[in-house]
């Protein structure tokens, strides 16, 4: 499959989608959508990660510049940074920032620039409850989550959990969380200082893309670099 004919099937569908999203994060703050990416675009990142060698992924840490440690306590994961030096990795941005017009146009988030990574979680491998960004400490404004795992069971595992605040009001559902099962192209997104959230043990290979929209670093002088 070629990068135009990926665009071309993903460009014309996006829009309620994107709506549906924008919604869901002023009513809500989160947005959970099972196999809403658009098909060529899963399959097409879906052959790129299937390609990807060992070496290409890194161990996943926590912190971020100088603070940036690894520690099996907290996550287990591997990572692959996500650039347009590849067909599935041009698709992908393009396609995520369509979605970061749409919501500065209808949200006025200031959504400035993203940045993504592909995830593997091999068997056992998780990632403890954490938030990606705090209030006031960081510029990351909104989370999404992408999943590439054909005919994945609830057996398997490597559900995402999302955590709402303890309270009677909370927008996140029964006993005041949410569980994410990480089918084929299930798209998630959230406020990033809202909601805690973790990655539950799989039980076979996972992958995924995690990815964030941020603003502009220099704001306040509060310079958060790529990691």
């Amino acid at each position: 499959m070629s990068l135009s004919q990926a665009q071309t099937t993903h460009s014309g569908g996006d829009k309620s989608l994107f709506e549906l999203i924008a919604n869901d994060i002023v009513e809500k703050g989160y947005s959970i959508h099972p196999h809403a990416l658009p098909k060529n675009l899963s399959e097409l990142l879906l052959q790129h990660i299937s390609k990807l060698s060992d070496d290409d992924f890194k161990r996943a840490g926590i912190g971020r510049s100088k603070d940036h440690i690894i520690d099996d306590l907290i996550r287990t994961d591997e990572i692959s940074w996500i650039t347009s030096n590849s067909e599935a990795g041009c698709s992908w941005i393009k396609w995520s920032e369509s979605l970061q017009a749409y919501l500065n146009s209808h949200l006025f988030l200031g959504l400035f620039s993203f940045e993504s990574h592909f995830s593997h979680y091999a068997k056992g491998d998780f990632y403890k409850k954490h938030k990606d960004a705090f209030k006031g400490e960081g510029n990351r404004v909104l989370s999404i989550v992408v999943y590439l795992n054909q005919n994945w069971s609830a057996d398997d595992g490597g559900e995402l959990v999302i955590y709402g605040e303890s309270s009677p009001d909370s927008p996140v559902g029964d006993n005041n969380h949410i569980s994410v099962t990480p089918t084929f192209g299930t798209v998630v997104v959230f406020l990033s200082e809202e909601f805690p959230h973790e990655v539950l043990p799989a039980r076979r290979d996972r992958y995924a893309i995690a990815g964030w929209f941020r603003l502009n670093n220099s704001i306040a002088n509060n310079i958060d670099p790529a990691s």
